[in-house]
């Protein structure tokens, strides 16, 4: 799935253009272009804001550099999207960029010829350096027994905000969802008779999740003495959410983030982390305590299992660090 992040020149992130403006920089036919594209990735495929703003910015990049070049649309082919390619890595643009990016325009041009916009598909030929996959940092399970007691005892004093803190770690943590996922929760979606949650995930698949004993325990808390202090702020209450912000709405995922950033950042020696490497953490762990990919697979929600074995690398490695370190024929 395409990501927002931005070519890198020399160790820095390089700055993309405004999309806004990109945009309304285009002939009005691109526009148009881009504007049912935009309702087919929204309404048809169901894919989230941000995937969607990421689809968007690849593809009005690539429009722009048909329009500078004085083409048009209709008449794209191999060779202008090679160029396009080319210059992106001229300009110090990575390998995962370049294959993201890749991937995005082969989507686009094949959703343009089945609408029939253009009379054959030239991103069928299409191919981009194979990106570097590879997870970043995971906790060890200590260390995440750790980030989970220091936010529990963050909570003793029973205030809501700390209440609910506790509660996100924990259900991030023993689920693995997505941080969008954790926000779209309504309190109807869980399950305290089978400790499951019903999970909304990409392209509006549902999944359901089990979660433990210790994630019951702080979801009851949170439920029982927190949720309500803060929906009865003024204004703004969502009703139906599982987890609210500090003003009563439904919790923001920017706000997730930094509640994980602080609980991670309060044990020594984890790596700083969002609600991702929590993800990432759960399902190494779950592999690491004998889980099957397949398994993995349908709690992630991962659409291919190709994704999940993206996490065999990281208990093949500690394996051999183990073994290296151990055993006393290993060097």
């Amino acid at each position: 799935m395409p990501s927002t992040e931005g070519p890198h020149g020399t160790g820095k992130r390089a700055r993309r253009p405004d999309l806004r403006a990109a945009r309304a920089a285009l002939p009005q036919p691109a526009r148009k272009l881009i504007d049912d594209y935009e309702r087919h990735l929204s309404l048809e495929r169901g894919l989230s804001a941000h995937t969607v703003r990421a689809y968007l910015g690849d593809v009005v990049s690539l429009m722009g550099f048909v329009d500078g070049n004085g083409g048009r649309f209709e008449d794209l082919d191999i060779g202008t999207l090679r160029g396009w390619l080319a210059r992106q890595r001229e300009e110090g643009a990575s390998r995962t960029t370049l294959a993201r990016r890749a991937a995005a325009a082969r989507t686009f041009t094949a959703w343009a010829h089945r609408g029939g916009a253009l009379a054959s598909d030239p991103g069928g030929r299409l191919v981009a350096p194979r990106a570097h996959r590879k997870l970043p940092g995971v906790l060890r399970a200590e260390q995440a027994s750790e980030v989970m007691r220091s936010s529990a005892a963050g909570a003793e004093q029973r205030d809501p905000v700390a209440l609910r803190d506790s509660a996100i770690v924990e259900l991030l943590y023993a689920t693995g969802v997505r941080v969008s996922e954790l926000c779209g929760l309504d309190v109807g979606d869980v399950d305290f008779s089978r400790r499951v949650v019903l999970v909304l995930g990409k392209g509006g698949k549902e999944r359901v999740v089990p979660f433990g004993v210790p994630a019951e325990t702080a979801l009851r808390a949170w439920l029982d003495e927190g949720r309500g202090k803060l929906a009865a702020e003024p204004k703004g209450a969502a009703e139906a959410a599982l987890f609210l912000g500090a003003r009563g709405g439904r919790l923001d995922p920017r706000a997730a983030r930094r509640v994980v950033h602080d609980a991670v950042g309060s044990v020594p020696g984890a790596n700083d982390m969002g609600p991702h490497g929590l993800r990432h953490s759960a399902a190494t762990h779950l592999l690491e305590g004998g889980a099957d990919l397949r398994s993995v697979q349908e709690l992630l929600g991962h659409a291919t299992l190709a994704t999940t074995q993206l996490y065999t690398h990281v208990t093949v490695d500690r394996l051999k660090a183990i073994h290296d370190r151990a055993h006393p024929r290993a060097r």
